[in-house]
């Protein structure tokens, strides 16, 4: 009984560890290549696995995409979650931190991936079907976060990252950083002069 429940858990283990491999090498792809390189012969490639290991995971690419979106969105949100923000009603020091972790966050890979798959969505309608629930839930998510500390009203949330967004795809075009550098301190400023009083009420 034990042995079987061990050799259970095992072949559990493996399976999941299977699929990890498949949704960080989809991310790897899309990040490397983009969506029109990210084969599903490249990502099996990349993952170590068979393509029959593949579509016992995932039946569809867009599946495998967007799969391996939310596992970067889950990711990335456990790190948001780690992050100390300021304690007190500094309000000038949350809001700051706060614009900091998603710019921080919500640029870099995710940015990359993310961009890449909604280009590819407007003309995917199976993609941007299994694409919408997913950009929803990290929206919900991020809400949830500072909700729960109170540090940054939900209207200055949704445009940081919205802000965030463009900032990241200015920098994959080769934008100068000095210039979003730039960017980020003047909505910095701003957030503060707009919802600093908000905050510390």
């Amino acid at each position: 009984m034990t042995s079987q429940v061990k050799t259970h858990r095992t072949q559990a283990e493996r399976s999941e560890r299977t699929r990890e491999l498949l949704l960080d090498a989809t991310i790897d792809c899309l990040v490397d290549l983009g969506y029109s390189g990210a084969s599903v012969h490249e990502i099996c490639r990349r993952a170590g696995v068979s393509r029959g290991a593949q579509q016992h995971h995932f039946a569809t690419k867009a599946e495998l995409m967007t799969s391996a979106l939310r596992h970067l969105f889950g990711k990335l949100n456990e790190e948001i979650a780690e992050v100390d923000l300021p304690a007190g009603k500094n309000a000038t020091d949350k809001i700051t931190t706060g614009i900091d972790v998603l710019w921080d966050k919500y640029s870099g890979t995710l940015s990359t991936a993310a961009m890449e798959l909604w280009v590819a969505a407007r003309t995917d309608a199976e993609l941007r079907e299994a694409l919408l629930p997913v950009d929803r839930e990290l929206g919900h998510a991020t809400l949830e976060r500072y909700r729960a500390t109170g540090d940054m009203a939900d209207t200055l949330v949704l445009l940081t990252v919205n802000l965030t967004r463009g900032l990241a795809l200015d920098a994959m075009l080769g934008g100068d950083p000095a210039r979003r550098e730039k960017l980020l301190a003047e909505w910095k400023r701003i957030a503060v002069q707009v919802f600093g009083s908000r905050s510390a009420n």
